[in-house]
């Protein structure tokens, strides 16, 4: 304990030296921009942040503190002129989050040091001392992939330029380079953050780009070549590390993705990874000046430049030719050169063997409920129409499965049908150009968002054969996503309906008998609250391994992950490491979304080292074949008792009179929808009134983020933890939470998402006429539930073992 103590002092005393010092010494700089408004807001900006202590410590209104500083400090009565000074501050405090990440940034690998014991380096280290463990590493390898995948995502609002500008800045704060320093920051004043209409979203896809073309584009490679000549390994096609991209592919709620912004954003991406191949390139071209690589290096160059600029080239899957050419001039050099400069050819056909034409996938997504429609409208049409009957809609689940024939068919459509249903047709018939365009990988993913039962899988897979596919051909997985506590409960028993059905059994044997299967932590938190939606997601972890076990197919979650920790982030890595034999581990797949891009994959050593941290998770897990405690029965009887407790508690707030209007009245909720940082609405119903189940996660999630709230990361464990006090089982819940790491982990995690509440700011709420005992419940559960899991950890403050963290 003592050592871990002083390693956790050790980490916190790095952090203060290396970030908090350096940012404030920076960001006196700020003060000497040469923009009058800057030095004004500045110097103003500390002041007010000192008022807004003293007026919440009194428990004023947030309108009463505001109009009180600019009446007495300022003299400002003019209601524009206050909004605009307000303004000012945000412009100034969006500059110095800035600041702060680029610093941090820059002493990224100091801080992490302290992390090494439990990184894969270290295992790496330990294996090439140990033939044992490097023969089991070797076998971990051979099945283990890693799939990040970008989303679009309202929360990240760093613009190109500014990312630019963060980068450089990185750089310079590195070697304490003043003079650039303070051009960037001058650079970071006159450059805007927001553009004044909203994104599209292919404006979306071309911004999350930045982080594709500068960053994973070269640590996603160099992770995977690391591991394959440390354990020297043969992976044929096989690869550790796979990029997916969103943007442009997930119309789920989002109307402005169309077709046409598939095919945009699929050429984009194209484009953008000849660009970083004819970048390297040009380097090779630098250092191979030699006799006997020229007609190759010619033709190579020929090919990579029209492919990164020529707007009229028509495209094809070239990556196997660029293999070759590059395995040619690789044999030239070492057999005529002595290998001079072989590796940096090596790194390019590495590059391409990851990435070939394709870069990230793109994955296509929609609402189940939309693709039925769909589904109905073509059974209208003809020839289809002959293979239903009338009733097809009324019919139970197992006679509608036994009324899909499978068979192709091409459709007319002699009436125009409605937006959606006619990008669901396009989109389809679009998937099979951008395969032939940029290869299979490029888009070979269909998730059905909110997916209630197997028709909803098969169904979409005949909307395939009516639309240009032939059932050899149908190069396609099908990805159901469980996103309900009901839809998770269920979701083993939908898997099992479809394994034994003969077309999709046949169709899993043409796609190498393995299934992708996604979980979402964002709406099951919405739906049931933290802890059940953890738990949800655990049991059917478990109940979907074992049915995928029983039919021999090889399963891999999808896990749809948000930045906090009640939207499935946190310490993610920390779950994977937990999941024991029970859960499928051998494939990681998770979202990367919000702040978590620029926070955890902003800059080459963060994204390195995160991606360790992911692979060292699932080889760990892989290796050990732990049996995971949670299933033995007085653990999970203990955790099941919780979650319903949880549950319950949640439950009954949400139906609170009052909990729609509370947020809607209180939060920025009803603005975001105005606010331009994202092209998709707030909610998937264009009707006027809000209900709950429309509402994005999203948004649910940053109303009460902005609140300093976060009701979705722990309402009900407090409850739920107290109710097993009560119940004379506290000895068990703790032996509970000190075996298994998988409850830890959410334990820890909830705390992070209290540790980011302040309820003092809502304080007044407490007299609140119409809220204030709404506001008292609120936040009888948070001290509630501080005050259950501190006793559990047995420690004294939120997060004590993750000082850092809580800076």
């Amino acid at each position: 304990m003592s050592k871990l103590i002083t390693q956790l002092g050790s980490k916190e005393m790095v952090f203060k030296n290396e970030v908090t010092t350096k940012f404030e010494l920076y960001n006196s700089l700020f003060l000497n921009l040469p923009f009058y408004s800057v030095k004004n807001t500045g110097l103003a900006l500390p002041y007010f942040f000192k008022h807004c202590e003293e007026g919440i410590e009194q428990h004023q209104r947030p309108d009463e503190i505001i109009n009180s500083f600019f009446t007495k400090q300022k003299g400002l009565t003019d209601q524009q002129e206050l909004i605009d000074l307000l303004f000012k501050f945000i412009q100034y405090i969006e500059r110095q989050v800035v600041l702060f990440d680029a610093v941090e940034d820059a002493a990224f690998s100091k801080i992490t040091v302290q992390e090494e014991a439990n990184s894969l380096t270290n295992l790496m280290n330990k294996a090439l001392e140990d033939e044992n463990l490097y023969k089991r590493i070797q076998d971990c390898l051979h099945e283990f992939k890693l799939r990040l995948v970008l989303t679009a995502h309202p929360t990240q609002f760093y613009p190109g330029p500014v990312l630019g500008i963060m980068t450089d800045l990185t750089e310079a704060i590195k070697i304490n380079d003043i003079n650039a320093i303070n051009l960037l920051l001058q650079q970071l004043g006159k450059t805007p953050f927001f553009k004044k209409k909203k994104p599209t979203p292919v404006d979306e896809a071309i911004s999350l780009n930045w982080y594709l073309e500068n960053i994973l584009y070269q640590t996603a490679s160099n992770v995977h070549n690391n591991l394959e000549d440390v354990f020297k390994l043969d992976l044929g096609n096989h690869s550790l590390i796979e990029l997916g991209f969103w943007p442009g592919g997930d119309r789920d709620g989002n109307p402005f993705v169309t077709s046409d912004t598939t095919k945009q954003v699929s050429i984009f991406l194209r484009k953008a990874l000849f660009r970083c191949y004819y970048r390297d390139f040009r380097n090779i071209k630098r250092r191979i000046t030699f006799r006997g690589v020229e007609d190759t290096m010619a033709v190579l160059q020929d090919i990579l430049y029209k492919n990164a600029f020529d707007s009229n080239l028509i495209p094809e899957d070239i990556s196997e030719s660029l293999i070759t050419h590059l395995g040619e001039i690789k044999n030239i050099l070492i057999n005529d050169h002595d290998g001079l400069f072989a590796t940096l050819v090596d790194d390019l056909q590495r590059k391409v063997e990851l990435y070939r034409c394709h870069f990230a996938s793109l994955d296509i997504r929609q609402d189940s409920r939309v693709l039925r429609d769909v589904h109905a409208y073509c059974r209208q049409q003809k020839p289809i129409s002959a293979l239903f009957s009338a009733d097809y809609d009324a019919l139970p689940e197992d006679k509608k499965i036994k009324s899909l024939r499978f068979k192709s068919a091409k459709v007319t459509y002699p009436n125009e049908p409605d937006a959606l249903i006619q990008d669901a047709l396009q989109t389809i018939a679009e998937i099979k150009q951008i395969q032939k365009h940029n290869g299979e990988m490029a888009c070979h993913r269909f998730i059905i968002s909110n997916c209630q039962q197997a028709s909803d899988i098969l169904q979409l897979i005949e909307l395939f054969l009516w639309n240009g596919w032939e059932a050899d051909e149908l190069n396609i997985d099908f990805v159901p996503l469980f996103e309900t506590v009901n839809d998770l409960s269920g979701a083993a028993e939908i898997m099992e309906t479809l394994y034994a059905h003969p077309f999709y059994k046949a169709h899993l044997s043409r796609r190498g008998r393995k299934q992708d299967i996604m979980l979402g932590y964002s709406d099951s938190t919405k739906d049931g609250g933290y802890l059940m939606a953890n738990w949800s997601i655990f049991k059917a972890k478990v109940a979907l391994t074992k049915t995928a076990g029983k039919h021999h197919v090889q399963l891999a979650f999808f896990d749809g992950r948000g930045g906090p920790p009640s939207r499935g982030g946190g310490k993610t890595h920390r779950f994977y490491a937990a999941m024991g034999k029970e859960i499928a581990n051998k494939n990681i797949q998770l979202t990367i979304q919000g702040q978590t891009i620029s926070s955890q994959y902003g800059s080459i050593d963060s994204a390195e080292f995160n991606i360790e941290q992911l692979i060292n998770a699932g080889i760990s897990t892989g290796m050990k074949e732990k049996h995971n405690v949670l299933l033995d029965e007085a653990n999970f009887s203990t955790l099941e008792k919780m979650a319903n407790d949880s549950y319950e508690s949640f439950l009954s707030l949400r139906k609170h009179d009052l909990f729609l209007p509370y947020l809607e009245t209180l939060s920025p909720l009803s603005l975001l929808s105005k606010i331009t940082i994202s092209s998709r609405p707030v909610k998937r119903n264009s009707g006027e009134a809000l209900k709950l189940e429309d509402l994005r996660a999203i948004s649910f999630v940053t109303a009460w983020s902005q609140l300093k709230q976060n009701i979705p990361g722990f309402y009900g464990i407090g409850t739920a933890l107290k109710n097993q006090e009560k119940d004379g089982n506290w000895e068990q819940v703790s032996k509970t939470y000190q075996q298994s790491g998988y409850f830890k982990t959410i334990i820890d995690n909830c705390m992070m998402s209290m540790s980011k509440s302040d309820f003092s700011i809502t304080a007044y709420l407490a007299n609140d006429k119409k809220f204030g005992a709404f506001w008292k419940t609120l936040h009888d559960e948070f001290e509630l539930s501080k005050t259950m899991l501190l006793k559990l950890a047995g420690h004294q403050v939120l997060m004590e073992n993750y000082p850092v963290e809580k800076l």
